[in-house]
Order: C-alpha cells, then structure tokens, then sequence
C-alpha cells in the first residue's frame, strides 16, 4: 500500500486564527464524568481555522458555498511546488507544474501556522500567475499560508481569478517535509451549506515515476 501523507493542520485550542476572526474552543453537552451515558462536544470556530477549503462566497454575496464545492476538484494528480523564502509567486516559480501540465498545485511557501503563530507574511500569488493557472486548466491551488493574497489585502484579487472561474481554494495546508513533484491528492471539503468556506481533511499518497515526488524539475525550487 502507498504511503499516505496527512497535509492537515490539527485543530486544537491555540492553533492560529486569521486575527480578529473566531478561534476554535470546545465544551460538553453531555459527558459520562457528570452520570450521563455518553459524551458529546460542542465546539465553536470559524471555517477558516486549519486546513480549509475557502467558497466562491467567501469573496462576492451571491456566489455558491461551501455545500455547492465541486468535490471532484479535490481528489487526484497534484503538483507540489517550492516557493520558500520568496515574496512573489509568478510564472517561473510555478513552470514544474505548468510544464507537466498540473491540473492541481499546491505550493509550500514555509509560511505556515504549523509554526504556532499566525505568520507576518508570506509569499503571494501574482495575478498574472494566477490568470495563467486559470488559463491551462487547474482545477485546485492550495498554500500552506492562510491566503492566496496578502495578509493586509482587502481586494483580494487572486480569490476573485480563481474562485470567480470555478478553481477551488484550499489553504492552510501543512506541506512540511513534502517535496517538489506529483502526488496523489485526497482533500474534501465538509458539505455544510451556507458557509463561505469548509474545513478539509487533505492527505497526499506518493507517485512513482518520473516527474514523481522528490524529482525535481525546471522551475522548482
């Protein structure tokens, strides 16, 4: 059996929310230390904590949830990308995923809550390299930082190129110890309605072969 990779980020009290936004805590309604025959919890958050998988709703009123999220978009070939230590993320840096013809990237940018603290910055999607993603096909990008766009953008430009032409947006990836090249990827969304985003559970298998997984390509870094 192929080694599965878990690229989740756990949620646990303290895992790093966008600042401002509701951070994840859980209670009890019932449990077995107070008489009762079970214990259930309840637990409270915003979508957006740990790996999730942002809707065209998030960005526009009137655009489709989280429920409406075409689940095929998240599961098969995946190419990862390394753009550690960079500010900008064009067409160069994604030319291994574009040159095997990549209908999903995922891009390690080191930028990542993993770390235990909401990261200052990190590395961002270039609108020119974003409309490129769009123009080949991609059906997915995900980041292991917690947006497409800068932390200080209200815009938003590269969720609107993407989200606006049905490319799904998964954030929030831990791509820690992942290296360049193709895997398999598994990443679905919850189908909750009426969410601008779903948290997701993204796992990742190894892919044999060349251009696989370690490989390394023109364009990767």
């Amino acid at each position: 059996m192929s080694e599965l990779r878990d690229i989740s980020v756990t949620v646990a009290a303290g895992t790093p929310e966008w600042p401002g936004d509701t951070p994840y805590s859980c209670g009890w309604s019932w449990e077995i230390a107070r008489g009762e025959s079970v214990n259930v919890s309840a637990i409270t958050m915003s979508p957006h904590v740990g790996t999730h998988a942002d809707a065209p709703l998030h960005v526009r009123d009137g655009w489709p949830d989280s429920a409406a999220l075409d689940v095929d978009a998240f599961i098969g070939e995946a190419f990862v990308v390394d753009a550690t230590g960079l500010t900008t993320i064009d067409e160069r840096v994604l030319g291994g995923a574009l040159a095997a013809g990549a209908t999903r990237v995922l891009i390690r940018t080191g930028a990542s809550i993993t770390e235990g603290a909401f990261p200052a910055r990190w590395p961002v999607i270039a609108d020119g390299a974003a409309e490129r993603l769009v123009a080949v096909g991609v059906r997915l990008v995900g980041v292991d930082a917690p947006s497409m766009d800068g932390r200080e953008s209200k815009s938003l430009p590269v969720h609107h190129i993407l989200l606006g032409a049905g490319v799904a947006v998964v954030e929030n990836l831990d791509l820690r110890g992942i290296d360049p090249g193709r895997w398999e990827l598994v990443a679905l969304p919850m189908r909750i309605a009426g969410l601008d985003a779903a948290p997701v559970r993204a796992l990742l298998r190894r892919r044999a072969g060349p251009g696989g997984a370690g490989s390394r390509r023109a364009g990767d870094r």
